[in-house]
């Protein structure tokens, strides 16, 4: 499944720092802007992960569960 999202950077010093405004606590740091993107990108998979197995912990196992495709329009 392919997700998108926006990765701000900003220099502090010798690192460059990520994050993800949509996905609130993602961060990420590196060296470089690759590795800054790498981290930032783990990070955001991590806490959607994280986020999917709580929504899930109260679902009885009776429930009908299904995937669905959302499409972002364009603006």
């Amino acid at each position: 499944m392919r997700h998108e999202f926006t990765a701000v950077y900003e220099r502090d010093g010798e690192w460059i720092i990520a994050y993800c405004p949509e996905v609130p606590g993602a961060n990420g740091q590196g060296r470089t802007k690759d590795e800054a993107r790498a981290s930032l990108a783990d990070a955001i998979a991590l806490i959607l992960e994280d986020r999917r197995d709580d929504g899930l912990r109260g679902v009885p196992p009776e429930a009908e569960r299904e995937t669905i495709t959302v499409e972002v329009r364009a603006a």
